[in-house]
């Protein structure tokens, strides 16, 4: 890795960088950098480009990672990186390479461990909603029931960053809508393919989750990650819309193409036992957009650092790590992918609000944070090589499996 010692104050202009990064701007994407970038932004492809440099960050100084999109290039577009499974991991080398991307960085927060549950398979799963290609894979995790740092004030587990049918990234938030019709009545849905339910909830479990176990599902409460998990449990198993088998608890292993498998706890777990096998029991769930009037083509979840220009009100400004961000630009067109360097002598890395002030001196008008820390990583084919690696030093010495990811695909 070459990297360019050019050094860049967090805390300085938004003017005073622009000048000094270029902006991808109009034709940018594909000139030359501007007087002054030193030695400017790589081209990737049409409409995709690179950029690292240091940062003058309140713990020392930090190397970041930059990949600009023009999504106005009709041979650019993004996807879900994920590895086929909601409850699976790869590297994001891995996903980029399997999944024919240009370039790519980590995604959202994960159930990364179960140290609070002893026995209990931690699945691996994301925290927020996912979609990929159209497709709603999974639905949010009670607030509490979250991993990674404490989200700013007004933000949720249904916040995500996507791209809709019209081609346009924005921030937006993803609320399950779901029902389950049975001879006893009609219950509200409480997840799908989630590794935490709502307490009290019914959720429902699909191929899309793989074949990790459902047990997690059950544990924890709403405001509590580390609760114990709950033993008043049910599951059933629908298929063409009838019940073909029922369980006292959570099971495991891949469930089948057109078949659904209900999960309840307490209350829920109550209602599913009145359900016998022959039933007829009708699934219903879609993932709901607060201000988009599209469809999303691909989302995953994270939490909001930058509004309309503006850092978020309250964001960190004492904790300083490897972060990974995605920033939007020029009404959606245009995104600016951040990764942070994890070697030893930038470790350090930015707060949030470093975070949000550096998305907004890239140009971004929103940007939103994605999981940092060992998971923090960009991968990229670069010019001249046939191969997607890792374009920064993971902190953990080696690319960390994570669940998702953005992928940059281009055509040029």
């Amino acid at each position: 890795m070459t990297h360019r010692q050019r050094r860049l104050g967090a805390g300085r202009s938004v003017l005073t960088l622009l000048a000094a990064l270029g902006t991808l701007a109009g034709a940018a994407l594909v000139g030359a950098a501007p007087a002054g970038a030193a030695q400017g932004w790589t081209r990737l492809a049409t409409g995709v480009q690179y950029e690292e440099f240091d940062i003058d960050a309140a713990a020392g100084v930090t190397h970041a990672h930059v990949i600009g999109v023009d999504l106005s290039d009709p041979g650019v577009r993004l996807e879900l990186l994920y590895p086929g499974a909601v409850a699976a991991r790869a590297t994001v080398s891995r996903l980029a390479t399997a999944q024919g991307a240009l370039a790519g960085v980590n995604g959202d927060f994960f159930n990364i461990s179960e140290t609070q549950h002893p026995g209990v398979e931690a699945t691996g799963a994301s925290v927020g909603p996912a979609i990929a290609q159209g497709r709603a894979l999974k639905a949010a995790v009670p607030k509490g029931q979250r991993f990674g740092p404490a989200l700013p004030s007004g933000t949720s587990t249904k916040d995500v960053f996507g791209v809709g049918t019209d081609g346009l990234a924005r921030l937006d938030d993803l609320a399950l809508d779901g029902s389950v019709r049975t001879p006893e009545g009609q219950l509200s849905l409480g997840g799908l393919n989630q590794y935490a339910l709502p307490a009290g909830s019914v959720g429902a479990f699909t191929s899309d989750w793989g074949s990790a176990s459902r047990v997690r599902s059950t544990c924890g409460t709403d405001t509590d990650r580390a609760a114990p998990c709950t033993t008043d449990t049910y599951e059933v198993t629908v298929r063409a819309g009838k019940v073909v088998s029922t369980a006292d608890a959570p099971g495991s292993g891949p469930i089948a193409a057109g078949t659904t498998v209900l999960v309840g706890r307490e209350a829920g777990a109550q209602r599913l036992r009145k359900l016998s096998v022959g039933a007829a029991v009708t699934v219903r769930h879609q993932l709901v957009a607060a201000a988009a009037k599209l469809p999303y083509r691909f989302a995953l979840g994270g939490y909001p650092v930058l509004d309309d220009g503006l850092p978020l009100p309250g964001l960190d400004d004492t904790a300083s790590a490897v972060r990974t961000a995605v920033g939007v630009a020029d009404g959606g067109r245009r995104l600016y992918l951040l990764a942070l360097d994890g070697a030893p002598g930038y470790r350090s890395g930015l707060t949030i609000a470093e975070v949000a002030d550096t998305m907004r001196t890239l140009g971004s008008v929103d940007a939103f944070s994605l999981d940092g820390g060992g998971s923090t990583t960009m991968a990229a084919r670069m010019p001249g090589t046939s191969s997607v690696t890792a374009l920064n030093h993971p902190s953990g010495g080696a690319e960390r499996p994570v669940p998702n990811g953005i992928g940059v695909f281009s055509t040029g």
